[in-house]
């Protein structure tokens, strides 16, 4: 075991893929240097044909990217923020997403398209979006969102192994973040959520940065008698329901922790299935944490107050367990 940053994990998980297979190019903007890390040294390793400093034009490169995978490479491509999806929504939507499904199956992507995601600090509205509901509901785009450093290195193996476009959202969130990664081994499929703290009383559903702000407040709850079940779904397409609904027909309570937005994000299409699937079981109506439905703010006061945190995620688990919700 080592311990590592999270971004050195991702530029350890895409270093070791690159050593498996010749095919396998990382592009972007500033992939070379590096500004987070999560390809840092891959220049120095593999050489400037392989990887390789794109222009700032993300639609042009998506879409180069998307011709390179149809053709027998495995493109990884740093989008460097998640804002940016936007800018090559086409590519991403109409092309990636689409291809296999409009061949009958002749044509085949393994592309992964990598991006820091979510708020970093005052980096205000057009670089600090969390657009994984969006990317959800495209159908034929894996999403990934680890919130560990180990997981993060085996998800992006995996990812770069896959036959089908990846989005591999790295939470900027946790990007300083350390922990300890496995020195071989320690594959995780896609699709393959976790519990990471087990409980009886209600089932805690957390996404990327929102994981550690949920375990805090179930250690928090757990000197009161509480016992909060902790699940990190690791990837959010495809997601591991199995997992969740066995959760909550056990606790019979659910409270979703999404750092997006309320209205269409993923903690409402979670809240929904489980309700579809478990409703003889709910004691309480499902719980959402979530963003406000607005742009993230310039202001660090603005912006803590429209975000997640560990007091908004504790008031839901609170409330779930009274009598009254």
């Amino acid at each position: 075991m080592t311990a590592m940053y999270f971004a050195n994990a991702i530029a350890r998980g895409l270093s070791e893929a690159m050593a498996e297979d010749d095919s396998v190019i990382v592009i972007g903007e500033d992939v070379e240097l590096s500004t987070i890390g999560a390809t840092k040294g891959l220049a120095e390793s593999f050489g400037k044909k392989r990887v390789r400093n794109s222009p700032i034009s993300e639609a042009t490169v998506v879409g180069s990217c998307v011709g390179a995978a149809a053709c027998g490479l495995r493109p990884v491509m740093d989008l460097m923020f998640s804002s940016f999806f936007y800018v090559a929504l086409d590519q991403v939507a109409n092309q990636a997403a689409r291809l296999r499904y409009m061949s009958g199956g002749q044509v085949r992507l393994p592309l992964v398209l990598f991006t820091g995601t979510g708020p970093s600090g005052s980096a205000a509205a057009q670089h600090s979006e969390n657009p994984h509901p969006l990317l959800m509901s495209l159908s034929g785009i894996k999403v990934v969102f680890p919130s560990t450093p180990a997981d993060a290195r085996a998800l992006v193996i995996e990812s770069v192994r896959d036959p089908d476009p990846v989005v591999f959202l790295l939470d900027l969130m946790l990007a300083g973040s350390r922990g300890e990664v496995l020195d071989g081994g320690g594959g995780v499929r896609l699709g393959q959520g976790v519990i990471r703290r087990a409980g009886d009383d209600m089932t805690v559903v957390a996404i990327g940065s929102a994981v550690p702000l949920a375990l805090t407040v179930a250690d928090e709850l757990a000197v009161t008698g509480v016992s909060a079940e902790v699940i990190d779904p690791r990837t959010l397409v495809p997601f591991d329901w199995p997992l969740v609904f066995d959760s909550v027909r056990r606790t019979g309570r659910l409270v979703v922790a999404d750092p997006a937005r309320r209205t269409c994000g993923a903690a409402a299409e979670i809240a929904a299935r489980v309700m579809e699937n478990c409703w003889p079981e709910l004691r309480t109506a499902p719980a959402r944490v979530t963003w406000e439905d607005v742009p993230i703010p310039f202001s660090p006061v603005l912006e803590r107050a429209v975000t997640l945190s560990a007091a908004k995620i504790r008031a839901a688990m609170t409330a779930a367990l009274s009598p009254a919700s």
